[in-house]
């Protein structure tokens, strides 16, 4: 495969997996289209294009030209300068790496990876939070993750790809939507009655089951196994973390379950008190499963997938 293949494909994977449905996706993208023909000249010098095509502006080729043949990847959730020099130890010692796929973001993916949040105001709002809340309550947690972004290097692992001659990409909210889509897709299918049999359903996936193994499996942080499921939502795109103030809105929606990679503690308290049971699925294995519905579809191109750095790589039929 080619660079850019890879990378079209893995967005528009995640577009079809898009929680707001590929037409609202598309949506966005006739607006993006829109906002950047108004734009004033000196405004379109800095405005990154690949907007108007790609709604995840933290999926992205951060080095490399777009006709480079891809024939071996080495892909890991964080992929940072130490695993830079293991595709380089790689390539050294005869498995020559061809790009460095990284699902958490880097340089200007991570820099902008605040504006993918405007996704969950739609999974709020879908879950029956009015939307006018919705996006109130995201309002001041999308600038919290700015500002706290601002100060980071970004471009550590990326001049590291760039000197030794590595193309290096990240997808991240394009594989989140996968497995957020995929495990929505099994809790409305299935029905689970109480907190364990939505557990158990999460443990049916090779990904969770190993992590189960080796102690970091999915667990129950607020209510208990025993307690009634009641309407389940996956909640593991748009970013990272969103409001603590959007638990009460969900409860009072009609949420009794939430499936979520991680929890910080200030949220887990919210949720608490609005009375919403809370799974942690875990990161690793939630991100490694999003990640592998992409790599299997690359690797039925013919693409080597080397897995590394938190990658819990299962391959599906």
């Amino acid at each position: 495969m080619k660079l850019r293949e890879i990378y079209d494909l893995a967005v528009s994977m995640g577009m079809e997996a898009d929680p707001r449905g590929v037409e609202k996706v598309r949506e966005v993208l006739v607006k993006e289209k829109k906002k950047y023909e108004e734009m004033k000249e000196e405004e379109k010098k800095e405005y990154d294009l690949e907007n108007l095509n790609n709604p995840y502006s933290d999926t992205r080729i951060l080095v490399g030209e777009g006709d480079r043949p891809v024939k071996r990847i080495l892909v890991g959730i964080d992929m940072e300068v130490g695993e830079v020099l293991l595709a380089d130890r790689l390539s050294e010692r005869g498995r020559p790496i061809d790009l460095i796929l990284s699902h958490h973001p880097e340089g200007k993916a991570m820099a902008e990876l605040y504006k993918v949040m405007h996704l969950q105001e739609d999974v709020l709002a879908q879950a029956g939070v009015p939307i006018n809340v919705a996006e109130g309550i995201m309002a001041a947690r999308i600038g919290e993750v700015k500002r706290a972004i601002m100060p980071l290097n970004h471009n550590r692992a990326v001049d590291a790809a760039r000197i030794l001659g590595y193309a290096l990409m990240s997808t991240h909210t394009a594989a989140d939507n996968l497995v957020a889509s995929a495990l929505q897709g099994i809790m409305d299918e299935k029905k689970p009655d109480t907190v364990g049999d939505v557990v158990k359903l999460i443990k049916e996936q090779p990904e969770y089951a190993e992590a189960a193994r080796n102690g970091a499996g999915p667990a129950v942080i607020v209510g208990s196994r025993e307690r009634r499921a009641g309407k389940v939502l996956v909640d593991m795109t748009g970013g990272t973390s969103g409001s603590e103030d959007a638990y009460g809105k969900l409860s009072q929606a009609g949420v009794g379950t939430l499936i979520v990679m991680h929890m910080g503690e200030k949220h887990r308290k919210e949720a608490e008190k609005s009375h919403l049971n809370v799974i942690i699925a875990g990161h690793m294995a939630s991100d490694s499963m999003g990640m592998n519905l992409l790599l299997d579809r690359i690797e039925s191109r013919g693409v080597e997938v080397v897995p590394c750095a938190g990658l819990i790589r299962h391959k599906r039929g």
